[in-house]
């Protein structure tokens, strides 16, 4: 699963007993050779889905973007700007040493010149600063929905709704409910309810669960928060069996 530069399993062990945030800041610098970035397959289709459906968009801020997996994927469908938001400064200064302005290889990872600038902000989702407001057309976020236990939703889709302009999407890729007859549904229940324990007996607890993000949930809450909401499916992944898509892309809308 990992490559001779991610990081050791001493290095995962520290992690996983510190803080979301502390956790990641140590992470950060081999984050990149682990499986837990969001494989490009997976933004290579969203990118299509989104240009295809809603051509290109002015502003785009990338919510949790970690070490910026999805920022050149929004410096090649915005035209003005683009933001990435993390609560980890370790992530953040990856992100910056790969996609800032003019950094090293950011016009390999922007898509050429002529892309718009990024800028990054620390800040916890769930609480966006207020300078964030209503100026964003698209925002994205990418694995990161497993550090938000179920009653944070809302504040986390509220604060997409208040960054957005009017007409502004909020698209984010989801995948089917896993069946329990699949081991990997056991291999997820196992890891949530390892998680659960060491969440119960040490402190500072490390959020991050897999079975938390239900669809029917997650596309209420949406509706909730003021949004409108759709999926389109990801045709790249397939379908199961029963003729749904493995994956799609929720599109939950500002209305304006």
């Amino acid at each position: 699963m990992f490559t001779t530069h991610g990081p050791s399993v001493r290095e995962l062990a520290v992690q996983a007993l510190s803080s979301v945030e502390r956790g990641y800041d140590l992470l950060a610098p081999k984050f990149d050779h682990t499986p837990f970035r969001t494989p490009d397959r997976i933004l290579d289709a969203v990118e299509e889905a989104l240009a295809q459906r809603e051509g290109s968009f002015g502003a785009g801020l990338d919510l949790c973007c970690g070490t910026g997996a999805g920022i050149g994927m929004l410096r090649r469908l915005c035209r003005e700007r683009v933001t990435g938001v993390d609560l980890s400064a370790g992530m953040l200064a990856e992100a910056e040493r790969k996609h800032g302005t003019g950094g090293p290889g950011a016009e390999r990872e922007t898509g050429g010149p002529g892309s718009p600038p990024v800028d990054f902000v620390r800040a916890d989702a769930r609480a966006l600063p207020p300078a964030l407001g209503g100026s964003y057309d698209l925002a994205v976020s990418f694995g990161a929905f497993g550090h938000f236990l179920p009653a944070e939703r809302p504040a986390l889709f509220s604060g997409a709704y208040a960054a957005l302009r009017e007409g502004g999407v909020f698209a984010f890729p989801i995948g089917a409910p896993i069946p329990p007859s699949s081991p990997v549904w056991w291999a997820v229940a196992g890891f949530d309810a390892a998680m659960r324990v060491r969440n119960a007996v040490w402190r500072p607890p490390f959020v991050m669960y897999y079975r938390t993000f239900p669809p029917s949930g997650v596309l209420a809450d949406l509706r909730a928060a003021g949004f409108a909401v759709e999926t389109v499916p990801l045709e790249p992944f397939g379908r199961l069996p029963s003729g749904a898509p493995r994956w799609r892309l929720v599109l939950a809308r500002k209305p304006g």
